[in-house]
């Protein structure tokens, strides 16, 4: 049985799209567009921006006579695609990693985001019915911020509840900016490891004292968090042991380990995330084309006459069709100017024609699969990178058909490129059509106009792109990306698109590593098939998808992710026992963004002193002879604040 949604009079005018939530959005975007694109460098995953864009905008609003439920969904429209957009960081700093950019050449860098988030506004508008109306996807984080503004929209116990909410926000962001802050300063840790050698191999146990980390846990649920406990428990003290007896290599076991792994554990993941996706997408053709058929039933029933809902009218199919078809003008031209000189200057029309027919024919796919796999598990656990691993290797394989694999090194070079800029293109119709279903389904929830809606969702992606440029170029020049040329001692991994750019180098190339690249398929099929067993039989489900991130991210990233996936079921499970459960689960959100958001923050303004001040450590007042008190009071400090921080939340929840 699907959710049919609030319901409005079509003739009580209403504020809904207007300036000032357009703006408030814009603003918000600064904040969190710049928190996603630190924390998905930092450690390859984001998080949804939805509800705290909402509580925000209550807040400011709610000073304002006027305002309505409709306009604060609105600005979290806004806010949450343009924070999503954040995501093409999973592919663009791969141009830098290979040496083809030094840095991030604003329009360039803006073109291709815009582009492609655009079109994943208009690729997803025509399954709104099929995905959001006749379905019964859960759509957790849209039904989230629903009640959010459900909640908050104008009553007086509304207010107190916003109140609690931005305060959480607020409290916890600043705990996370403080303790973020204490390890630049070096006097606590901010990651704990230990390498040693077990049999004729090696391994470790790494962590990291984030609580940005312990908040994307939270997040993410005990199911998903277990699943990358798996993929570590795989790839670290299984594969690694393993593969690190097999290949003896000099120097201490931290290097040993961590070579093996960015070599070959690696790979191992990518080739569970890539027979993980592919098997999300055959359990989704079904329902989609279902839900096609039922759109398409629906637009013949409005052309014979029949009156529409405000919440039912879309954009018109005929603009959307139009602007689809528009939009891969500027595409052509964007690609035109990459290789209009250079290695592959003659081939400008064979190029680009083979490439904007794969963005069209792939991104209205992965339009499809990123919005199912958004309502199924929510647009924060909805592994989109798995989507760019696949995209990527179909880009560089459509190259390899195109041109074959013996070329001089700078033709391949090139080419390289190339499938990285195109790749970006439908990485960023993947990212938004990952949020905007989500958005939508809000909408829906609260009555709202999807028309006015899918505007918003474009012009969150007008201001997302204008930002990304910029944050990317002051983290690139403040910190590198590991294995870029520029790379310091802090360089930021951005896991993703190190192995989005390793992958295409590979194909292209003809040395990829096929070899784990195929077990790791062969380990997901066993994963898919494991998952589908524990369904059946009622128990906690283990997604391949996770397993596979599980493997491919580092140790110190996973570790404190699987501890606040943990945190956050004892927290829910606290909250089922309350009086109102659905306030309670919303404060343990808030508690765990506002984690997040404090400490990514922090990291995107403690890059730009370190670019102002020209020193990797300009904050640290202690050497490394102060390591083991750092280490030890670190945690227990880290420890105590977190226990604080959710007993503050959970007395907010009880307190009358």
């Amino acid at each position: 049985m699907t959710d049919t949604g609030a319901t409005r009079p079509a003739d009580r005018p209403v504020l809904e799209l207007t300036l000032r939530g357009v703006l408030l959005g814009g603003v918000i975007t600064l904040l969190f567009t710049a928190a996603n694109v630190y924390l998905g460098l930092k450690v390859g995953l984001t998080f949804a921006t939805s509800i705290p864009a909402a509580v925000i905008s209550m807040a400011i609003l709610r000073n304002f006579k006027t305002s309505t439920i409709y306009e604060n969904n609105i600005v979290q429209t806004v806010a949450s695609a343009a924070g999503t957009l954040a995501a093409i960081i999973f592919v663009l700093p791969g141009l830098v990693m290979i040496g083809w950019w030094q840095g991030f050449p604003y329009w360039t860098t803006a073109a291709i985001t815009g582009t492609g988030g655009i079109l994943g506004v208009l690729f997803s508008v025509p399954l709104r019915r099929a995905l959001v109306v006749d379905t019964p996807l859960p759509y957790p984080e849209g039904r989230a911020a629903a009640e959010v503004l459900k909640v908050g929209s104008g009553s007086r116990e509304g207010a107190e509840e916003s109140a609690r909410g931005l305060s959480v926000l607020l409290w916890n962001g600043l705990v996370s900016t403080g303790f973020a802050i204490l390890t630049q300063t070096r006097l606590v840790v901010g990651e704990a490891a230990a390498w040693f050698r077990i049999g004729g191999g090696a391994t470790g146990v790494s962590g990291g004292l984030s609580f940005a980390l312990l908040g994307v846990g939270h997040l993410v649920g005990l199911s998903v968090g277990m699943a990358m406990f798996l993929g570590l428990v795989v790839g670290w003290w299984v594969l690694l042991p393993i593969l690190t007896a097999r290949t003896p290599l000099p120097g201490g076991a931290e290097t040993w380990a961590l070579t093996v792994f960015s070599d070959n554990v690696r790979f191992f993941g990518a080739g569970v995330i890539g027979v993980a996706a592919v098997w999300t997408l055959l359990r989704i053709a079904g329902p989609v084309i279902g839900g096609i058929r039922s759109a398409m039933a629906a637009s013949k029933a409005r052309h014979g006459g029949e009156m529409l809902a405000l919440e039912e009218r879309d954009l018109p199919i005929g603009i959307v069709a139009a602007g689809s078809l528009a939009m891969l003008l500027p595409i052509g031209w964007l690609l035109y100017t990459v290789i209009s000189s250079g290695p592959l200057a003659g081939s400008e029309v064979v190029l680009i024609i083979g490439a904007v027919l794969f963005v069209a024919v792939i991104g209205l796919l992965i339009a499809a699969v990123c919005g199912y796999m958004a309502g199924l598990i929510g647009a924060s656990n909805s592994p989109v990178s798995g989507i760019g691993i696949l995209s990527v290797v179909a880009a560089a394989l459509m190259l390899v058909a195109l041109f074959g694999r013996d070329q001089p090194a700078d033709t391949t070079a090139a080419l390289v490129a190339y499938a990285l800029i195109v790749t970006g293109i439908v990485f960023g119709v993947a990212t938004i059509s990952n949020d905007n279903l989500q958005d939508l389904k809000t909408g829906q929830l609260v009555g709202a106009t999807p028309w006015k809606q899918q505007v918003a969702l474009v012009i969150g992606v007008v201001f997302g792109s204008l930002v990304i440029p910029p944050v990317l170029d002051l983290l690139n020049t403040a910190f590198g990306f590991a294995g870029a040329a520029n790379a310091g001692p802090n360089a930021l991994p951005a896991p993703q698109a190190a192995l989005i750019s390793a992958l295409a180098k590979g194909v292209l190339g003809g040395d990829l590593n096929w070899a784990m690249i195929g077990w790791g398929a062969a380990a997901g099929i066993v994963f898919v098939i494991l998952d589908e067993v524990l369904g059946l039989l009622g128990r906690l489900r283990l997604p391949p998808l996770g397993v596979g991130i599980g493997i491919y991210l580092p140790m110190s990233v996973i570790l404190p992710t699987v501890i606040g996936s943990v945190i956050g079921w004892f927290y829910d499970r606290w909250a089922d026992r309350q009086g109102d459960v659905e306030f309670a689960k919303r404060l343990g959100v808030l508690t765990a963004t506002g984690l997040i958001v404090g400490e990514s923050l922090w990291g995107v303004a403690f890059a730009g002193i370190v670019a102002g001040s020209g020193s990797d450590s300009p904050l640290a007042i202690v050497g490394d002879g102060f390591a083991v008190p750092a280490l030890i009071g670190g945690t227990i400090l880290f420890a105590a604040l977190a226990a604080f921080l959710y007993r503050r939340t959970r007395r907010l929840v009880t307190s009358s």
